[in-house]
């Protein structure tokens, strides 16, 4: 996973409310397991004139000159400005898959639907949760200014917006897992020393547990006609 120290990007203002997973990636997108390769159908059902299958070349289909991801200077963007309850719904982490693919690093909203906010996370994308009062000021500036830049620093927990410098809170747990580049799994591998010296431990100390499986792991090499 991309560490994500700081960050600056052109601001997208997708100015909505409950934007959900199944908007940011429609279900039959879900049928590839791969995680990247997204980027082309985020917001697929409003990105294009066409309906489209994981297989379908996009070179092919009309893009929708009224959203603004088809629109310069948003189709380059990497920061996501939305509206409350942002990935709300369905628990598809395909949805992240497709804002990261296409760009995104960070996306700032008043609240984030838990399961996708917690995806986020684990892929290297931060939800910035600010309040709604300062979330309806960054919506008039970057409304009025299209192609306004933002700087998220999450060392330093700051964002920088024109004139604009604010503080933000982030758990530390997560903000260092962002700066190292890694998910939950990482973290926890962060600790393999110690979960070895654990596991030795308790072989050590209660040996007839581990012994318990070692006749059905003796089982499972044996062939057809030795059982």
């Amino acid at each position: 996973m991309k560490a994500l120290t700081s960050h600056t990007g052109v601001v997208i203002p997708l100015n909505r409310a409950n934007i959900d997973t199944d908007v940011l990636l429609p279900k039959q997108y879900l049928k590839s397991l791969e995680s990247v390769g997204f980027g082309d159908f985020l917001m697929d059902d409003e990105r294009y004139l066409d309906p489209g299958e994981v297989d379908t070349p996009t070179a092919s289909r009309r893009r929708n000159p009224d959203c603004i991801l088809n629109r310069t200077p948003y189709n380059r963007g990497s920061v996501l400005l939305a509206q409350a309850n942002f990935g709300c719904g369905s628990s598809r982490e395909h949805a992240v898959w497709a804002l990261r693919d296409f760009g995104v690093r960070v996306i700032i909203a008043p609240s984030f639907g838990d399961i996708f906010r917690n995806n986020c996370f684990n892929n290297g994308l931060l939800p910035l949760s600010l309040e709604q009062s300062l979330i309806d000021i960054l919506f008039q500036r970057v409304e009025a200014t299209p192609g306004l830049r933002a700087h998220i620093d999450v060392q330093a927990k700051t964002l920088a917006l024109a004139e604009l410098d604010l503080g933000f809170e982030l758990e530390e747990g997560r903000r260092q897992n962002l700066l190292q580049g890694i998910d939950e799994i990482g973290e926890s591998l962060l600790c393999r020393q110690r979960i070895q010296r654990y596991e030795h431990a308790r072989m050590a100390a209660e040996p007839w547990i581990f012994g318990v499986c070692q006749p059905l792991a003796a089982l499972t090499e044996m062939s057809d006609d030795q059982l």
